[in-house]
């Protein structure tokens, strides 16, 4: 599985862009500047996400971006795809490479299909909207400590 900083720019700017979001669309250049990350970046990732139909574009002087559905609809998931393709382990047996040998099944059945449904698992019941409340539950906590 790759979880490579693409990724995490995405989703990170898509937690952003589920907050902001509420009240209309959100400039790239914010999300970039409110996340550190370069805008130029956030324009190759915005740009999968668009393709992948996680969100939309508003054009014009004052345009910028917007989810296409709810977050309670957008998988973690469906955001890795979007970015990186596939996250399951590769199926080895089936390339050809270990045609025939039994261990390669034995590691193939009891270790790599198992990680791919644990995998599957999470990132199908993980949704931007718990992101965003675990964001905002952290932020929260963050603006509640008091430091000496």
């Amino acid at each position: 599985m790759k979880f490579s900083k693409k990724s995490r720019y995405g989703i990170t700017a898509l937690i952003d862009l589920s907050v902001y979001s509420k009240s209309g669309h959100v400039a790239l250049n914010s999300i970039a500047q409110r996340n550190g990350i370069s805008v130029q970046y956030l324009e190759q990732v915005f740009g999968s996400l668009r393709r992948a139909g996680i969100i939309r574009s508003v054009k014009g002087p004052q345009g910028g971006y917007l989810l296409s559905e709810s977050p309670e609809h957008i998988t973690a998931a469906s955001i890795i795809e979007a970015l990186e393709g596939s996250y399951y382990l590769p199926d080895e047996i089936l390339s050809g490479e270990f045609s025939g040998n039994t261990a390669a099944y034995a590691i193939q059945h009891r270790i790599v299909d198992e990680v791919n449904r644990h995998l599957d698992e999470v990132l199908q019941n993980v949704t931007l909207a718990d992101l965003e409340r675990e964001y905002m539950n952290c932020r929260q906590s963050d603006e509640m400590m008091y430091y000496i």
